[in-house]
């Protein structure tokens, strides 16, 4: 006679996000990750690409990398894999795409050349609210 083979359960695959909890997640993986001037751009009547953009600010190239990292690994738990992703190695603006939304983590100066914010001054901005927690 054979050997008895147990059926073992299939690995459920995560929950899709939607995609404003997704980017409250990212928000918040950012800011645990101490990234500063957080901004949630509402893109949904302005462009078709995509429809959110989060910005914020690390304070060095590893720090922007640090942060990055956070986010990606965050969504990743919760089903969310990028589509894309630039500028990892500079660390000066490095971008996630995940289709409806985007984020982008700026080093200071490139924020302030780019000014993501003024280029896009049309996208009503979106109030979120992350928990204060240590890294």
């Amino acid at each position: 006679m054979g050997r008895s083979a147990k059926k073992q359960p299939r690995p459920q695959p995560a929950p899709r996000l939607e995609t404003e909890d997704a980017v409250t997640i990212a928000a918040q993986a950012a800011g645990d990750k101490k990234a500063t001037d957080l901004v949630v751009l509402d893109l949904r009547k302005a462009a078709s690409f995509t429809e959110y953009f989060l910005i914020c600010t690390g304070a060095s190239a590893r720090q922007v990398q640090a942060i990055s990292n956070a986010v990606e690994e965050t969504l990743l738990k919760g089903g969310k894999r990028p589509l894309h992703i630039e500028g990892y190695s500079s660390a000066e603006w490095i971008l996630l795409d995940y289709g409806d939304f985007i984020v982008h983590v700026f080093a200071p100066a490139s924020r302030r050349f780019y000014d993501l914010e003024r280029l896009w001054r049309d996208a009503p901005r979106v109030e979120i609210s992350i928990d204060k927690r240590d890294a």
